[in-house]
């Protein structure tokens, strides 16, 4: 099977590098250097942007904020199959059912950073197939496990999952200090643990997260009530949040 893969980022070389033991894989990118980089990272070749050559499958491995423009531009280039790992789902779906209605459709969230691999990859497949499958058979085979779900359940869950998730980080980043060592108690010491991996990242791609995904306004209107809580309030508030977390634990 020949794939192409549109996009020589740090995703997009996770895919190929997943996918190369099965298929013969060919790179292209806005940054021509970056595709002859990631292609011969496994053994597969680069193309131009603009080639009107076709292949069995194209995936889409772009910034969420380019999913749409992207799949416009290269679907056509699929024969079978069309296929993104963007990390949004609905607006990436609905693109393809737009410029690849008779082909497979299927988008894919990679729960994970690519150094992280093997992980969860949350799947939809809009329209399965053969092609399709025999891709998801292979990442399988890589140790992932597939997530099956829906475009909306994905989304609604990445505004918790990542947006709430990271703004809750990055305000504990931005806010606390560093203290003597030995003063840690163990949620400081997780969190700063959890600001050091956040802090790691590639602040685009959590820029572009906090576009897609609302949550982070939540965060920021229940640290507020936090903030501004009298005791009796925020008693309150802190039994709301056991509530919320602990109900298993009553039944």
């Amino acid at each position: 099977m020949d794939v192409l893969i549109v996009g020589a980022g740090e995703m997009g070389r996770w895919f190929g590098d997943a996918i190369a033991t099965e298929s013969s894989v060919a790179f292209t990118d806005v940054d021509a250097a970056a595709a002859e980089v990631a292609a011969e990272a496994v053994d597969g070749r680069a193309v131009s942007l603009e080639t009107d050559e076709r292949f069995e499958a194209v995936c889409l491995a772009v910034p969420m904020t380019a999913v749409e423009a992207a799949i416009e531009a290269h679907a056509h280039k699929s024969r079978t199959a069309t296929l993104d790992v963007s990390g949004v789902m609905e607006p990436a779906l609905e693109a393809m059912a737009a410029h690849a209605p008779d082909r497979e459709r299927v988008s894919l969230h990679p729960l994970f950073a690519p150094e992280r691999a093997p992980g969860s990859i949350a799947v939809v497949r809009d329209e399965p197939g053969p092609v399709s499958a025999n891709i998801l058979e292979t990442l399988r085979e890589r140790g992932n496990e597939m997530i099956e779900t829906t475009a909306t359940e994905h989304d609604e869950a990445m505004e918790s999952v990542q947006a709430a998730a990271h703004t809750a980080v990055l305000s504990f980043a931005l806010a606390a200090e560093t203290v003597p060592e030995g003063f840690e108690t163990p949620i400081y010491e997780g969190l700063r643990e959890l600001a050091e991996q956040v802090t790691d990242g590639t602040p685009r791609v959590y820029a572009d997260i906090q576009g897609a995904f609302d949550g982070a306004d939540d965060v920021a209107a229940a640290a507020a009530r936090i903030a501004e809580a009298d005791p009796a309030e925020f008693e309150s508030l802190y039994r709301d949040a056991r509530d919320r977390w602990h109900a298993g634990d009553r039944e």
